[in-house]
Parts: C-alpha cells; structure tokens; sequence
C-alpha cells in the first residue's frame, strides 16, 4: 500500500505538472497532502481506530479532495493574475470566491460519510475509510484556506514569476 500510495502521488504531481506546464504550482498544491495525512492520524487516534488497509484506502481517497480543494485555489489565483491583478489581490480574491465550492465539497462528503463511520447500517467493516476521510478532510481543509494561499504568495514573491496575459483566460 505504501508504494501504491507513493506511486499515486508521484502520478498526480506528474499530471499536474504538465497540467500547469509549471513545477511550483504542483508542489504547492502537493503541501496539501501532509496536512491531510495529520488530520487522518488524528481522528484514528481519537477514535482508537488502527492503520489498516481499509483506512489506506480513506487516505488515498482523502488525497484526491484535498489535491482537489489545492487545484481550485492556485488555478483560479492563476486565473487572476493573467488578468492583471496584483499578486496579494488575487490571492485573497481567490480565496474568497473558491471558498464555497472547496466547504461544500468538502462538508458534503464528510456528512456523507458519518453514516459509515458510526458503522449504521450495518457497514461497521469500512469505518475506517470513512474515519479517514473524515479526520484527513476537516483538518486539511481548514488548513488549506490559509497555508495554499500563504505557499502561494512565499513562492511567488521568492520566485517573482511572470504569468502571460492572455486571452484564453
């Protein structure tokens, strides 16, 4: 499992490379995944729930919203700059209107996923994924609105990169 995870970070950071046609981007969105992994630790602990192959799965999944929750942010900051803003105004700019796509994402899966994690139905074996995805999600997600944008704006000043203006924005 750890070499499947290691793999599938390596492929999302590959893919969004070429995506961004940028390096720092990508690893800046791929922040996102640490603060996941605390929050995963973090509700398993709370829960005394152990590591298993199931939970693996519910960081694999946590994973991909979290990297998802990244994309929206460091795009749309992207998005504003081409369009002339400011590197701090598109930075909160970006912040605010990505806000209620990445809470409703986010909030809609983790109360989707209460259910399972109490085991109701009768589905007590997959609680661990969903314990998973639940602690990864909240945490990370909360952190994320404040640590991409910060990221984004170190490295931008440190790097002080041109994006092109352009039409297709």
């Amino acid at each position: 499992m750890s070499l499947a995870f290691g793999l599938a970070i390596l492929l999302v950071y590959v893919v969004m490379a070429s995506q961004f046609q940028s390096l720092l981007d990508p690893f800046i969105i791929m922040f996102t995944v640490p603060l996941g992994i605390v929050g995963v630790l973090w509700a398993l602990f709370l829960t005394n729930t152990t590591l298993s192959v199931t939970s693996f799965q519910g960081i694999i999944v946590m994973v991909g919203i979290v990297v998802s929750n990244g994309i929206l942010l460091v795009d749309y900051t992207n998005r504003l700059r081409k369009r002339g803003l400011e590197l701090e105004e598109a930075v909160v700019k970006a912040g605010r209107t990505r806000l209620k796509p990445i809470l409703m994402t986010s909030l809609a899966t983790v109360l989707g996923l209460i259910p399972m994690a109490l085991g109701l139905g009768g589905e007590s074996m997959q609680a661990p994924l969903a314990i998973s995805v639940i602690g990864g999600l909240t945490v990370s997600t909360t952190l994320t609105l404040f640590f991409v944008p910060t990221l984004y704006t170190l490295f931008e000043e440190r790097f002080k990169r041109e994006l092109k203006t352009g039409e297709e924005v």
